[in-house]
């Protein structure tokens, strides 16, 4: 039997049917405001908070103080805690981009990930993560290369990635056919306001409910609504609504 990991994201769970393919690498995608930070933010708490599974955080682009600010403004109240316990570890810009040299740079946390007995881990953002290289084919031997090593480290990791356009059927890059899974935050415009809904495009070996949901951020971070009657999409019916796949 497949085992999973909850992410304690309400909802979201329930969308997966029991949680993420242990040691699958997901691909977090969607455009600025979506959420994708939060939610890894929010996987690595819960990690700790709910299941007693340690996690590591990668940042190409926040430091160390702005990822505990950005955690507390949400109501993960006992990060810090966690960060000094050292049952979350954090790779702020400072520590990954120290060397000047990335190759060295990754070459050095990749040997930290196979010493380490934590169970989950982010990286925010994989857009940043391959503007180091020069083609798409170096891009791809260090993405393969990273993520071999995560599952044989016995990750399960969340890879945030920068998505251009509001529908992800228009912008597929090639990380997405890389990664065990893919889903979508999606921002939607709604008169003054928009709403924004979560996409679980594809997940390796298991089921989903392969559907648009409405989803809140809120004190607490995300919460994802199933109840069909939630979804609004400026007056459109969800194209993919009700349906499950494999």
């Amino acid at each position: 039997m497949t085992e999973l990991v909850k992410t304690g994201v309400e909802g979201l769970d329930s969308i997966l049917n029991g949680g993420i393919v242990k040691n699958a690498a997901v691909l977090i995608s969607g455009n600025p405001g979506t959420g994708k930070s939060i939610l890894g933010l929010q996987y690595l708490y819960n990690g700790v908070d709910q299941f007693d599974e340690g996690g590591l955080y990668l940042t190409f682009e926040e430091t160390e103080d702005d990822i505990r600010e950005a955690a507390e403004s949400i109501g993960f109240d006992r990060w810090h805690e966690y960060v000094e316990s050292g049952d979350i570890k954090v790779y702020d810009k400072r520590t990954l981009l120290r060397d000047g040299d990335f190759s060295t740079t990754l070459d050095r946390i990749l040997g930290d990930l196979q010493d380490t007995n934590y169970d989950r881990l982010v990286l925010d953002s994989l857009t940043m993560f391959q503007l180091f290289f020069d083609d798409e084919k170096e891009q791809r031997q260090y993405l393969l290369k990273f993520i071999d090593i995560l599952k044989d480290s016995g990750l399960t990791s969340l890879l945030t990635t920068e998505q251009s356009a509001i529908f992800p059927e228009t912008d597929i890059g090639l990380e997405n056919f890389l990664t065990d899974g893919n889903i979508y935050l999606i921002q939607s415009p709604a008169g003054a306001t928009s709403n924004r809904y979560v996409w679980v495009a594809k997940m390796r070996k298991q089921s989903i409910k392969n559907s648009m949901f409405p989803l809140e951020i809120a004190q607490g971070g995300i919460k994802i609504y199933e109840q069909a009657a939630g979804f609004s999409m400026v007056g459109e019916s969800p194209p993919w609504f009700g349906e499950e796949t494999e």
